[in-house]
């Protein structure tokens, strides 16, 4: 059984949130959540500015907090690494975001794009409405649905339940990579198996010296960050599956 993991190359990235964006894309997320997002450190006194990306995800931990404190398993962990989260289970307790450490859990607060669901219109008899404009492209919700993500979990999630990154299991059990390990233009996402010691992520993780986010904490994240800066390269890589 494979046991997935990321590695992300922080020399490689430049923020352009690509990843965000495929993300919301890929899985039909809501505006006010971020499934892929990024921590932004600025340093430096302009004109001499210099801007810091560190990634940011589910880290899909192998002693996931979330996991543990889910009473429904809403929260639960698949055999291949992922921390996956069922909709039909959850309560919205969200006991799950209490004892996160990474805060990238996040509550369905109202129903989910609410703008798309808005009949309003900016001029009467002049423009459509958001609910219009959707239903003239044919629209599920969103105009740009993509119905795969309902195959392993809810195409969109409903109002008083949590969401996050699930690796894009849908996309994985079929052996494509998460869509914004493939839509990084710089490819600084790196996916594979953790189990394979012929892995690229494992090839990277053994070149260079690997940190985590909160590591202390004992939540053996599947997350590792590699290259602040490092005269070392290597043949660049999306990774395999």
């Amino acid at each position: 059984m494979s046991r997935y993991a990321m590695v992300i190359d922080l020399q490689r990235c430049v923020g352009c949130s690509s990843c965000s964006i495929s993300c919301r894309n890929e899985n039909n997320v809501s505006e006010g959540i971020y499934w892929s997002h990024k921590i932004t450190e600025t340093s430096g006194t302009f004109p001499n500015v210099r801007f810091h990306y560190i990634p940011t995800l589910c880290n899909h931990c192998e002693d996931a907090p979330c996991v543990r404190g889910c009473p429904t398993r809403a929260m639960h962990k698949l055999d291949n690494g992922i921390t996956m989260h069922d909709p039909k289970k959850c309560i919205g307790c969200r006991y799950c975001m209490i004892n996160c450490p990474y805060g990238v859990i996040y509550f369905n607060w109202s129903d989910p794009h609410e703008f798309w669901r808005d009949k309003r219109t900016l001029m009467k008899g002049g423009s459509s409405s958001p609910a219009e404009e959707n239903r003239k492209v044919g629209g599920k919700v969103i105009p740009y649905y993509n119905p795969e993500r309902a195959e392993t979990l809810s195409g969109i999630r409903a109002k008083g339940i949590v969401e996050k990154c699930t690796f894009c299991d849908h996309r994985v059990k079929n052996g494509k990579l998460p869509r914004c390990v493939e839509a990084c233009p710089a490819d600084a996402r790196i996916f594979g198996d953790l189990d394979d010691p012929k892995s690229q992520v494992n090839k990277l993780i053994g070149k260079f010296r690997p940190f985590r986010l909160k590591e202390s904490l004992g939540t053996k994240p599947g997350v590792f960050y590699i290259r602040d800066f490092s005269s070392a390269s290597y043949p660049r890589t999306k990774g395999g599956i």
